[in-house]
């Protein structure tokens, strides 16, 4: 199968062109024209165009945030009906789901901020798809070489990790390893619709801080208030501290099997990797 990428160079989209081999990488800055030409002889795209999330929020980065993602994914669209493409998957976030509610992919409810509203833009303009399409909602993910767990590694490995506030928020998580495993399953089963990318077993920040701190054999002591994270990263700060209790019901109706269904059975599994 030859896949066709955007967002190659960021932590997902390298894990998944280790896991696929030679995609074809579709850059933010190609014309439309120049997707088309490169989706020739393409079976699949996934799309993870987007500029980073976690940084402060100034009126120009909202932009960038976007128009990296929808008028991106607009031009990507355009070019896939235009194309042999049969199977397209567009990543998107858990962010569109409330805080403090338990959800699936049949919730009706929604978050009504900047990030929920740019996640329900881009689904939008990914469901234009004419071609078989996905959307796969990621939670956060967990890998050894790049994504949420690395921003967290230094301060836990010099004694300085603890929870976030009172610790009670919930992190809907997934094992980069599953996460790759999904997309592949997403393709080789031809699903379409909606799929929360996460574990079936959130858990709250003050056992992410146990299970982390107990991978690491260090000590998680220090609470983190929230407030500081306001300081340091103004409104995207919400990406750190929301609470999403959100779970995979599609992907596991669908009959996929998580490898690391437990937060202590995947960081065990990273940690042990020398990350």
């Amino acid at each position: 199968m030859k896949i066709a990428l955007t967002g190659a160079s960021g932590f997902v989209g390298s894990a998944l062109q280790k896991e696929f081999g030679n995609c074809v990488v579709i850059k933010r800055d190609d014309s439309e024209a120049d997707i088309l030409k490169k989706l020739q002889g393409a079976d699949a795209v996934i799309n993870l165009a987007g500029a980073p999330i976690i940084k402060r929020w100034s009126k120009s980065y909202k932009k960038v945030l976007y128009n990296s993602r929808i008028e991106t994914t607009k031009k990507l669209v355009n070019a896939i009906n235009k194309s042999g493409v049969k199977h397209f998957i567009s990543s998107s976030a858990i962010g569109i789901y409330p805080d403090n509610t338990a959800c699936d992919e049949e919730c009706s409810k929604s978050a009504d901020d900047f990030l929920a509203n740019l996640v329900k833009d881009w689904e939008k303009e990914a469901l234009k798809c004419k071609k078989q399409t996905a959307i796969l909602r990621l939670g956060v993910v967990l890998g050894g070489n790049g994504g949420a767990l690395k921003k967290m590694l230094l301060p836990f490995k010099l004694g300085l990790g603890g929870v976030i506030g009172d610790g009670s928020m919930v992190t809907s998580w997934i094992d980069i390893k599953d996460l790759v495993r999904i997309y592949r399953f997403i393709l080789q089963n031809s699903l379409t619709g909606t799929f929360n990318a996460v574990s079936p077993n959130p858990v709250t920040n003050k056992i992410l801080t146990k299970e982390l701190a107990s991978a690491l054999n260090r000590p998680a002591v220090l609470p983190l208030p929230k407030f500081v994270l306001k300081l340091i990263y103004g409104e995207a700060s919400v990406v750190l501290t929301a609470s999403k209790e959100v779970y995979p019901k599609a992907l596991l109706k669908a009959g996929f099997e998580f490898e690391y269904p437990i937060v202590k059975e995947s960081l065990e599994h990273l940690i042990g990797k020398n990350i």
